[in-house]
């Protein structure tokens, strides 16, 4: 049975590399947000943004950080991975720098947006939480990597649940 997950991303940059990685299909997904759905919940106010989070995270067991170059700088993707941990999910991030978006252009790799965060014993949640970065010399070697390691970076997170 696939396990059921949250993909946290910063839409703006990330989209189409977050939808390579939605269509992996060994797990479940939320369902991606549409460009005019996520124009709609931006236009709210932050209440209605949070509400709408907390209902796209209700039921996963896992939340997979994609981690692009503008990922760390996202309030929102803080607060994901914040509720993720408050409700005891399983977190990893992943780095998609390296997959192509849809001008067919690699990016630069982003800071670690678990090193702000901190558990509640002080110790910073990159101390605890797995980040990958995929290794291959192109775009289709990074997504065939991702591929099939994916189901049990999963697994592993979910074991491995900062407490």
């Amino acid at each position: 049975m696939a396990r059921r997950v949250f993909y946290s991303f910063d839409y703006d940059s990330d989209c189409w590399r977050a939808s390579m990685v939605r269509n992996i299909g060994v797990v479940e997904g939320n369902q991606a947000a549409r460009d005019n759905t996520w124009e709609s919940v931006k236009r709210g106010d932050e209440a209605a943004i949070m509400r709408w989070i907390d209902d796209q995270l209700n039921g996963r067991s896992c939340t997979i950080v994609l981690i692009g170059a503008d990922t760390a700088a996202s309030r929102w993707v803080s607060y994901e991975i914040e509720q993720s941990l408050n409700s005891g999910k399983g977190i990893l991030g992943i780095r998609i720098h390296k997959l192509l978006d849809q001008q067919q252009q690699v990016s630069k790799a982003g800071p670690d947006p678990f090193a702000a965060l901190t558990l509640p014993d002080g110790r910073p949640l990159s101390a605890t939480i797995q980040t990958y970065d995929p290794p291959g010399a192109d775009s289709k070697e990074v997504y065939a990597y991702i591929s099939e390691h994916l189901e049990g970076w999963i697994e592993a997170a979910i074991a491995a649940r900062p407490r």
